[in-house]
């Protein structure tokens, strides 16, 4: 397995940096599978290696990411140390970002190789999950989508109650439970959610898929209930697949930083389950 490291240009000129897994011996065409983390999260999370290395091993082209605002830099990759950036980013952003690593993917060959484009896939843990739906369903050259305890619909825990206070201080703070910093989102986030909702909306993006789409989900998730992964199977039957991975919480049994060498068990289970569903 190969890694190359690249930085390009995201939303308001902020960097993405990008990782791509390759396997040893590259074939002629690659399949190319894109990950976008969740909230809180970053591309060298936890498994995240771990999990590109498995699938390199396998003949794919996997690539990870930084989201340009998800409060980490180049210099401190792994630590949210921009909380400017962070409190400002937006879904739209996310959106925009990942569009860029696609078209980065799409135009840039490695080596003598090239990406199959009618192998292009997308998955997204959490948050990323539901930014992998929704570029799913405007992007064309996206041919499968899998999403492992995905968000199904960003504004439902937003109650007018919620949103007025949020309204009135300019900013809400979240905790992150694993460094105990406070850290912040502007009122911006849900000002372009609700601007660009003929965007951003999960369910209908949902419904408007036409291209395979495997779901999988956690019994046990404690944070995305997995009431989230039935509903969206009943959004459009035609095209999805329900995977339940019995016993699992939201990160199928990972944690940060991980330091063993096997990955652990509910997340093989989640990984032979994508890999089969996108082989065949």
């Amino acid at each position: 397995m190969t890694c190359h490291q690249y930085e390009i240009e995201g939303s308001d000129g902020k960097p993405i940096l990008l990782d791509v897994h390759a396997p040893e011996e590259m074939p002629a065409r690659y399949p190319v599978i894109i990950f976008s983390h969740g909230f809180k999260g970053f591309k060298d999370w936890g498994t995240f290696n771990q999990i590109a290395a498995w699938f390199a091993a396998r003949g794919f082209c996997f690539v990870k990411f930084n989201f340009s605002h998800n409060g980490t830099s180049p210099d401190y990759p792994e630590e949210f140390v921009d909380l400017a950036s962070f409190a400002a980013n937006t879904f739209s952003k996310e959106m925009d970002d990942l569009g860029r690593v696609i078209d980065f993917i799409w135009e840039n060959p490695l080596g003598n190789s090239i990406p199959d484009r009618s192998r292009l896939f997308l998955t997204g843990h959490s948050r990323g999950g539901g930014i992998a739906i929704l570029k799913a369903a405007e992007d064309k050259r996206v041919r499968k989508l899998v999403t492992w305890a995905a968000v199904n619909d960003f504004g439902k825990s937003w109650n007018p109650k919620y949103t007025e206070q949020w309204k009135k201080n300019g900013k809400i703070e979240v905790l992150n439970s694993r460094t105990g910093q406070k850290m912040p989102l502007n009122y911006s986030l849900y000002e372009d959610y609700q601007r660009h909702l003929d965007r951003l909306y999960i369910p209908a993006a949902v419904v408007k898929l036409n291209i395979p789409f495997l779901i999988i989900h956690g019994r046990n998730d404690e944070t995305i209930c997995v009431r989230a992964a039935y509903e969206m199977n009943d959004w459009n039957k035609d095209c999805t697949e329900l995977y339940i991975v019995e016993g699992a919480n939201h990160v199928f049994g990972a944690k940060h930083p991980w330091d063993l060498a096997q990955l652990p068990e509910y997340e093989q289970e989640v990984l032979h389950k994508t890999l089969n569903f996108l082989l065949n």
